[in-house]
């Protein structure tokens, strides 16, 4: 076997292992997709469609319905790039095996002609010849021994190849059966499909029946927009109230971000450490709206802009903080729901619209720890919290700091 023929053969398991890994972690990855979005559907029909006694207005069907819709279609687009990546991966492993047949079957017929050679040179006077024809006795035993080696590496080399081959075959019928069970999901999909399309239909005729209070419902958003930005200004003007106080207190005047403490700067420290695997505020509960400047889901003329994330429970839900802190303020705002706002060194997360208060200004709380409960609204029936995460004055995005948000 020549030097690049083995570093080909090398090359080729090599790659195969690392192409094989990193298609299982693919796996891996997209079914921890498919369980989550399962369960947040099953969360979503508890949370926003299991009470019967209280009747929704159809603004409120419409936005639930939306929020049902959209993880719906998520878990479908999941679900068949996990069909495709094993398709894939079947069709490589398919060629990999037909290629390990051919070579096996080429070193079947050397190895045939080799036991040939071996049985018509048995004879003492071939062996004789084969040794008298050599230059001397060194090179005879030479041959000899080359011939046994060559004999048992081919042997060995077609064990290998068949046992490589055996291995594939294996992997690709677990590779099928796999599949098989990923397309059973593929057929629930489009019965799932159906019940979306019905949904959509749904939704599209409660649209239709808001047409005709399209300009109402539009004045109806912008007066909630107004108190939600005049809420959003309070806290930030407490936010940058609280930045003056104690930059003063640490002789720091004209400073636009917190001036921090040591015991501030560990907390804040610990805080950023700990982006991405944060714990929700609530223990349970759905996305309802995300981050940002966003569309109206119902009135499509219309943006909203949100600073942090709806997120819909169930009614006595306790509030939690998510990272240990001080109550630095507790708004409560004409016509709206009190609101707390925790700071972390020089981070502070805020938690809108809770029924009752467990905390007050100036009490440490730890991570996790109940600060009060969300408010149900009699007439929707919704029970939400918005939640927001600010680094001194600027608003983040939470999804990038809770955990699997």
């Amino acid at each position: 076997m020549s030097r690049t023929f083995l570093f080909l053969v090398l090359f080729w398991i090599g790659a195969g292992a690392v192409l094989s890994q990193s298609t299982t972690k693919r796996q891996q990855e997209l079914e921890a997709q498919r369980i989550r979005l399962k369960n947040e559907i099953k969360q979503i029909n508890e949370l926003l469609f299991s009470s019967k006694k209280t009747r929704k207005n159809v603004v409120t069907e419409v936005e639930d319905l939306q929020v049902k819709l959209s993880v719906r279609e998520e878990l479908i687009k999941v679900t068949n790039a996990q069909v495709n990546l094993l398709t894939r991966k079947i069709n490589l492993n398919e060629r990999n095996i037909s290629d390990q047949r051919k070579e096996l079957e080429v070193l079947k017929e050397d190895y045939a002609k080799m036991i040939q050679n071996s049985y018509a040179s048995k004879s003492l006077q071939n062996r004789l010849m084969f040794l008298f024809s050599s230059e001397n006795f060194l090179q005879a035993y030479k041959r000899i021994q080359y011939l046994k080696q060559y004999t048992q590496f081919r042997r060995k080399q077609g064990l290998a190849i068949a046992e490589k081959t055996q291995l594939l075959q294996e992997l690709n019928k677990a590779l099928i059966e796999e599949k098989s069970k990923k397309l059973v999901l593929v057929e629930e999909n489009k019965a799932v499909q159906e019940q979306l399309k019905e949904e959509r239909n749904v939704q599209e005729n409660l649209i239709k029946s808001l047409r005709r209070k399209e300009r109402s419902l539009a004045a109806q958003i912008s007066k909630k927009e107004k108190e939600a930005r005049a809420i959003d200004r309070e806290i930030n003007r407490l936010i940058r109230a609280a930045i003056a106080a104690s930059n003063k207190a640490a002789g720091k005047t004209g400073k636009k971000t917190f001036e921090l403490t040591p015991e501030a700067k560990l907390i804040a420290a610990n805080f950023e450490a700990n982006r991405g695997r944060l714990p929700w505020p609530l223990d349970k509960g759905v996305v309802t709206q995300g981050f940002g400047r966003q569309r109206h889901p119902v009135v499509k003329t219309t943006t909203i802009q949100s600073n942090g994330v709806t997120i819909a429970t169930a009614p006595s839900t306790e509030v939690r903080a998510v990272f240990e802190g001080e109550v630095m303020s507790v708004v409560t705002f004409k016509g709206s729901n009190p609101s707390v706002l925790i700071r972390h060194g020089n981070y502070i997360t805020v938690y809108k619209n809770l029924g009752k208060l467990y905390v007050k200004k100036g009490d440490k709380v730890k991570a996790k720890e109940a600060i009060g409960e969300v408010f149900t609204n009699q007439q929707t029936g919704k029970t939400e919290i918005q939640f927001s995460i600010f680094n001194n004055v600027k608003v983040l995005n939470p999804k990038g700091w809770i955990y699997q948000m």
